[in-house]
Order: C-alpha cells, then sequence, then structure tokens
C-alpha cells in the first residue's frame, strides 16, 4: 500500500496552489462585499467577466477538463486527481469552479445515449453547455425517493409536472437533468427516470432563488405539463434511482475536498496567530488549549484526508457502488470543518467575527456542507442501516 501522491499529482497539487495565490485570493475582499451586498438576491459573487477571465488562465495552464474522458477532448486524469485540485481550490473562499462539473459529468457519461451524447455530454465536457440537477422537493430533501414529481406517457410524449425547490445554478443552466417518477407503485425500485429539459422548454419556469446562508443562491423550478419526446430520456426508463445516487456520492466525495481545502486554510490561519498574537505575557502558541486546537484540527484532517483518497482511488478503479464510503467521507469532512473552522474563530476572537478575514464567511459555508447533499443524520443512519444488516466489511 502506497500512500504518497504520485509525482503527476504533486506537481499538478502545485500548479493549482500558485493559481489560487496569484488569481483568487486577490479576489477574496471582492467576493466578501459582494456577498455581503447581494441581500436577498441571485447577483454573482465573481463578475462573469471576470469569472471568464479565470477559465481562460485556468485552461491555459492545464486546469480543464481533468476528469474527462480524452474522446471527448479532456485529460481524463481520475477523481485522485480531481479530489486534490477541489482541495487547493477551495483554499480560497473565492467560488471558482472548473468545468465542467464532475458529479452531472459522471451521470452524463454513465446515461448518455445516441445523439444525447454529441447533444449533452460533449459540449458539456467542453464547458460549452452548462447544466444542473432537479431533485429536492418541498417535501423530499435528503430522501430523494420521497419525490413527488410526475412524468406520464401521452400520445407518445413524457408530461412532466412538480416543483422544484433548492436547485442550485437552474437559471444558468442550459438543460436541466430532471428526476421524476414515473411508475408511482415502483418507485425507488425501478419507478424513477430522468429527463433532459432544456432551458425554455414551454411549462418550465423558474420564478425565484431562494435567500440561504452563505453563497448559495438556489432556486425554485415549476414543471408544468412539461412535453418531451423518447430522446431526453437520460438512461433507462424507470432506471434513475441508482445513477443518481452515485452521481450524488462523487459530490459528497467533492464536499469532503473542498472541506479539507478550507480547513487546511483555517489551520494555516491559526498557526500563523498563534504565533504572532501574545495575551498575558506570553505567546497563543505556548497555551495548551491552543495548542491543543491546533493539533485536534490537524489529526481529525489527515483522518478525513485518507478517507478522500481511498474513496477517490477505489473510483479510478472502477468502483461501480461506493455510497457508504461517500456517505462517511461526506459526513466526517464536513463536520470535521466546522469544528475547524470554529476553534478559529475562537482563537481569533472579535477579528474571527470579522469580514476582515475569511473565517466567518467559511464558518457559514460550512454549515450548508452538514445539510446539502444529504444531512449528517440521515448518513449516520445510511451507515448504521448496513453495518446492522450485513456486519462489518471485510476490508
Amino acid at each position: 500500500m502506497d500512500f504518497h501522491l504520485p509525482d503527476e499529482i504533486r506537481m499538478m497539487r502545485d500548479t493549482v496552489a500558485r493559481f489560487v495565490r496569484r488569481e483568487l485570493m486577490p479576489l477574496e475582499s471582492l467576493v466578501i462585499r459582494r456577498e455581503a451586498e447581494r441581500g436577498l438576491g441571485d447577483a454573482p459573487l465573481i463578475p462573469p467577466e471576470m469569472e471568464a477571465e479565470l477559465q481562460e488562465k485556468a485552461r491555459s495552464i492545464g486546469l480543464w477538463g481533468i476528469d474527462v474522458p480524452e474522446e471527448y477532448g479532456g485529460q481524463n486524469l481520475g477523481y485522485l486527481m480531481k479530489c486534490v485540485v477541489w482541495q487547493q481550490l477551495r483554499y480560497s473562499i473565492v467560488p471558482f469552479v472548473l468545468p465542467p462539473d464532475s458529479p452531472n459529468l459522471y451521470l452524463l457519461k454513465q446515461a448518455c445515449r445516441g445523439d444525447q451524447i454529441k447533444e449533452y455530454l460533449e459540449p458539456y465536457a467542453r464547458g460549452e453547455k452548462k447544466s444542473c440537477i432537479a431533485i429536492t422537493e418541498p417535501s423530499a430533501g435528503s430522501d430523494a425517493a420521497g419525490i413527488k414529481t410526475r412524468a406520464e406517457r401521452k400520445n407518445n410524449k413524457w408530461v412532466i409536472n412538480g416543483s422544484k425547490i433548492f436547485i442550485s445554478h437552474a437559471r444558468k443552466a442550459d438543460f436541466i437533468i430532471v428526476i421524476a417518477v414515473t411508475d408511482p407503485a415502483k418507485r425507488a425500485r425501478g419507478g424513477m427516470t430522468a429527463f433532459l429539459v432544456d432551458k425554455g422548454t414551454p411549462g418550465l419556469s423558474i420564478p425565484s432563488n431562494f435567500a440561504m446562508i452563505g453563497e448559495y443562491a438556489p432556486y425554485a423550478i415549476y414543471l408544468d405539463n412539461v412535453e418531451v419526446g423518447d430522446d431526453k430520456v437520460l438512461g433507462e426508463v424507470g432506471q434513475a434511482f441508482a445513477p443518481m445516487q452515485n452521481r450524488l456520492s462523487v459530490r459528497r466525495m467533492e464536499l469532503a475536498a473542498r472541506s479539507l481545502g478550507m480547513a487546511d486554510r483555517c489551520l494555516q490561519l491559526m498557526i500563523e496567530q498563534a504565533n504572532r498574537r501574545s495575551t498575558f505575557g506570553a505567546l497563543l502558541a505556548d497555551r495548551q488549549a491552543v495548542q491543543w486546537w491546533i493539533a485536534d484540527s490537524y489529526q481529525e484532517m489527515e483522518m478525513c484526508r485518507l478517507l478522500m483518497y481511498r474513496l477517490a482511488w477505489r473510483l479510478d478503479q472502477g468502483a461501480q457502488d461506493f455510497r457508504l464510503d461517500a456517505s462517511m467521507v461526506k459526513l466526517q469532512a464536513t463536520e470535521m470543518l466546522q469544528r475547524v473552522v470554529d476553534r478559529a474563530i475562537q482563537l481569533y476572537g472579535g477579528m474571527g467575527l470579522s469580514k476582515e478575514l475569511p473565517l466567518e464567511y467559511i464558518y457559514r459555508v460550512g454549515r450548508v456542507y452538514r445539510v446539502v447533499e444529504g444531512a449528517s443524520e440521515v448518513h449516520r443512519w445510511v451507515l448504521a442501516r448496513n453495518l446492522l444488516k450485513n456486519g462489518v466489511p471485510a476490508d
């Protein structure tokens, strides 16, 4: 068992770290200000022209299509590489994302057929089209099997009716992956189907965003007799649940990487402050409480890092079912981040609560991570249910 990152991943990590220092960290004060000023709106935290410039700079140094198959114009460098990149990017609070957004890429690679490859997968992989996925509903959050949006077969068309909430990037998306019930009797066991719904399709509306804690500004989506043909069925009719769960598992791994990146930043800030600040005649670094905060934070981060690397390695080896590992790494990493940033704020005192530092921003983003993509309590339940039924895995 080799626990060293390969040289090519280390080189990419260093490249991304330089990009973060030179291009992203100088924008942090702008992001903090724009997030504070947008109030109840959905104004992007990075101005669009600045986002486009960052994308071009990233492309010029090879930060493009990292996990995209070579036949679609990507580098096919794998999930371990992508995890390291995610982690480095989130050392900065600037919410810059390298297209394409991997979880939907994973689903599209798995499910696109025929003309869908050229119409959706290829332009998405090249960064020419944006997508989002619509799962969550007013009565179905972490329990995705409880969705009520229906798709019924009428006159050789699929007619979709329902509503979705908390859908990220919906207004920016060129197409939406809509999960709907096609057989109410079967539901998650053969009765849920994914559909590709293009922007501007009659009956599709995105009337409002939700004003949320942190950097998120998700949307409500309404589907009122939205008609699509068989060519818009993504994958097999009735078989959307398992691919959807694996797509969510990739996102959970991404959230773990993001959490580690932000925790790295918090730990670095803690070390700097502890070695710089004196109180009552002694450095904070000499205080046992501060030493334990730093020691505990580092240990917790390393444990999460190893869990994440193992999961990414499994995906790169072709694992088909990785839901339990994804639940575990998402649960551990997001809760770790909350503990680490809380200690960092405590160490800085009043300054830690101010917008002069990124800590209060990280605190709010981290709080969101413990809810989205499955709440912590749901992941504990999933893990416990599996262990009680199947026992402890052999390896």
